[in-house]
């Protein structure tokens, strides 16, 4: 996966919008205003391109334990959030897979009005 595959397949996803909150490096996926996907893109310049992404916290640990690519989130909640470096022992597939686990876990955490306004922008 590169920077343009990532790109599109974030905002593929209903009510997904990209934001630079921080500064111009870090890029950010949001749904219904919160993040579910950080990256910067001076990582991804330097051949070290890695995600942010939310995860339920037992799971995050399974992760941290069976994958060497993911690892504690760096500046977020360590208990929420894990650091997951592509171009290591996590395949496209599973990326993707954390990408939609985390735009679910954020999605399902809106309130039922926001989700119905989300999922009536896409009909």
């Amino acid at each position: 996966m590169n920077i343009q595959q990532l790109y599109e397949f974030c905002l593929s996803k209903k009510g997904v919008t990209e934001h630079f909150p921080f500064d111009e490096d870090t890029l950010v996926f949001k749904v219904g205003g919160k993040m579910f996907c950080v990256t910067s893109l001076s990582d991804w310049e330097n051949g070290k391109p890695k995600l942010n992404l939310k995860c339920v916290p037992e799971k995050a640990l399974e992760l941290r334990a069976e994958y060497e690519a993911v690892n504690p989130g760096w500046h977020m909640s360590k208990i929420h959030w894990n650091t997951v470096d592509f171009n290591s022992d996590v395949s496209n597939k599973m990326m993707c897979e954390l990408i939609n686990d985390s735009y679910d876990l954020i999605f399902k955490s809106l309130s039922k009005k926001i989700q119905t306004e989300i999922l009536q922008l896409e009909s």
